[in-house]
Formats: C-alpha cells, sequence, structure tokens
C-alpha cells in the first residue's frame, strides 16, 4: 500500500495497523508524539502560514527591509513544514545529500545574509540583493527534487544566453 493510500485512510479516520517506520508519516522519531493526522494538519498549517508571509510580504515590496523580515521567515516556514511530514532527521539527510548539499548551504547563507542585512545593517540594497540570491537558490534547490530539472533548466539557460550564432 503506497503513501498516499495511507494519508487518504489517516485523514478519513481509518486505521492502517500496515505502519512502518520508514513511512512518510510512520516515522516520529521519538521527538513528536503527534499522530499522522495531526502532523498533516500541521504541516498544512505550516506551508499556509509561510505562503501567507510571503504573499504578505508583497504588500510592504517597497519597504525592503520589512518585505525581507516578512518574505524570509515566510520561507523558512514553508520550507520547514515538511519536517512534520517526514520529520528532522530525515530532512536534514535530504537537504543535506551530495546531490543538493551546495544548493542547502547557499539557500541557507542567503537567508542568513538577508536577515543580517535586514536586521542588522538596515541596508535596502544589500538586503534586496540577498532577497533575489535567496529565491534563485530556493528555486535550485527545489528542482533537485524532480529529475533531471537542474540539467534541463542549466541547458535552457545555456541556449537563451548563448551569444554565439
Amino acid at each position: 500500500m503506497d503513501a498516499l493510500t495511507r494519508l487518504h485512510r489517516s485523514l478519513a479516520g481509518g486505521e492502517d495497523e500496515e505502519w512502518q517506520e520508514d513511512d512518510i508519516l510512520g516515522d516520529t522519531e521519538g521527538l513528536c508524539s503527534l499522530s499522522p493526522l495531526q502532523r498533516v494538519y500541521a504541516f498544512a498549517a505550516c506551508l499556509v502560514t509561510g505562503l501567507a508571509l510571503m504573499m504578505l510580504s508583497l504588500i510592504v515590496f517597497t519597504r525592503p527591509i520589512k518585505f525581507a523580515l516578512l518574505f524570509t521567515f515566510g520561507n523558512i516556514m514553508a520550507v520547514g513544514s515538511t519536517v512534520f511530514v517526514m520529520g528532522i532527521s530525515k530532512q536534514l539527510r535530504m537537504m543535506f545529500d551530495p546531490v543538493r548539499v551546495y544548493a542547502t548551504a547557499i539557500y541557507v547563507g542567503c537567508v542568513a545574509f538577508a536577515l543580517i542585512f535586514a536586521l542588522l545593517i538596515h541596508d535596502k540594497l544589500l538586503t534586496l540583493i540577498a532577497i533575489i540570491c535567496e529565491i534563485c537558490a530556493l528555486f535550485w534547490y527545489s528542482l533537485s527534487y524532480i529529475p533531471f530539472a537542474r540539467r534541463i533548466v542549466s541547458d535552457l539557460m545555456v541556449k537563451l544566453c548563448d551569444t554565439e550564432l
């Protein structure tokens, strides 16, 4: 039985005796005593909150520091929401997998720089540059979960930016 069927049964209230520890919703790692349904609700709540913060940040786009704070915290909430679904150790293993370790490092670095520039330095230009880099790093990081997506995007960018005819 696949994970989506188990998720559907969990949401519908049915019990499934075949939960295994490595299933997408079965691994609580001893740190979280939430039921699978509660974990799905927590995932949805964090994701919706993160997306709402990112959308609200567009309202204050002309105020780069406020924009950076709302956008970055929304971004962290949206990316971190998957911890409720797969657990923190699996999330970290996937983030620091050799395929996406550089994308993860660049993304985390851009998030840190955006917060430093917004909260400590109060430099609007550096904050906007860090946010743009953060968006690009998150896009590249997200592509690492789709087979061959990074190669396709790289090839497309080479073709679009090629000046030789």
